[in-house]
């Protein structure tokens, strides 16, 4: 089963030496690369989000297999689909899924369905592959993508991924894709996401759901940050880190409507 790319050419360049020369621009060849359980990386259109993805892709050591958790933004296929089998292409190539552990996962959750129609036209998993590929070509990726549901839903999903891993005893990264507020004015949007990454870097799923709902803050991704918090918890995590955080407004100049961007690592 082949998953074509659905945004190339419009979240970033379709042609292959375009887009390694784009993210080339946002990488940090100075960063100083970190072992990672895990990561928060936005999913916009690169020239908005670029800047913070490549600053936290550039910061950790690359291992074989990535755990891609995104929002569910089109409504199409399960509310919680996993891809166990085929590839996605990129203007960079093809990436293979990891059947065992995609298969894994798929057997350690209540939750998790096997489909193929959600990802059809998602951009959340998408945006992220380009950015693996640049840094190492031969890795493999297990995509999910979650729909709106309750907390203990996204903590279960995120607690049978870790033991997926630790079962098999592979080396893995898992990553959420999530951008934060969106098109509110930079103050406001500023404020919130503060609050909302002040939770994750305390690996605090719980008072991130608390704080999403009671501030209404429009962060696309909490279901998948609240799955790799618990994941990352039930793996050994120890604490986080912002690597970079900046609006759309940063970009454009535009501060009266901006999308927020956080990039996060969770370490051991």
């Amino acid at each position: 089963m082949i998953r074509n790319p659905w945004v190339s050419g419009q979240f970033y360049p379709s042609s292959p030496s375009s887009l390694k020369r784009q993210i080339e621009g946002f990488i940090d060849k100075e960063a100083e690369k970190e072992d990672v359980i895990g990561l928060i990386s936005p999913h916009a259109g690169y020239v908005y989000s670029g800047p913070v993805a490549g600053a936290v892709m550039s910061k950790i050591k690359f291992k074989d297999t990535f755990v891609i958790l995104g929002p569910n933004h089109t409504g199409s296929g399960k509310p919680f689909s996993i891809m166990t089998k085929g590839v996605w292409r990129t203007p960079l190539g093809e990436v293979k899924i990891n059947s065992k552990l995609g298969k894994r996962i798929l057997t350690s959750s209540g939750h998790l369905e096997e489909d193929y129609k959600a990802h059809l036209y998602e951009h959340s998993i998408e945006v992220q592959i380009p950015f693996l590929q640049y840094f190492k070509r031969d890795i493999e990726i297990v995509p999910i993508l979650l729909s709106h549901s309750a907390g203990d839903t996204y903590k279960e999903i995120g607690k049978g991924i870790a033991g997926a891993i630790k079962d098999l005893n592979e080396e893995v990264i898992i990553i959420a894709s999530s951008d934060m507020t969106h098109y509110e004015p930079q103050e406001s949007a500023q404020m919130k996401d503060a609050q909302a990454i002040e939770a994750i870097l305390d690996l605090n799923e719980d008072e991130l759901l608390k704080r999403i709902e009671e501030l209404s803050i429009s962060m696309c991704g909490y279901g998948p940050a609240v799955s790799l918090i618990s994941s990352s918890k039930e793996l050994g995590a120890k604490g986080a880190e912002l690597v970079r955080y900046q609006t759309s407004g940063d970009v454009s100049g535009d501060y009266a409507g901006v999308v927020g961007y956080a990039g996060i690592i969770i370490k051991g």
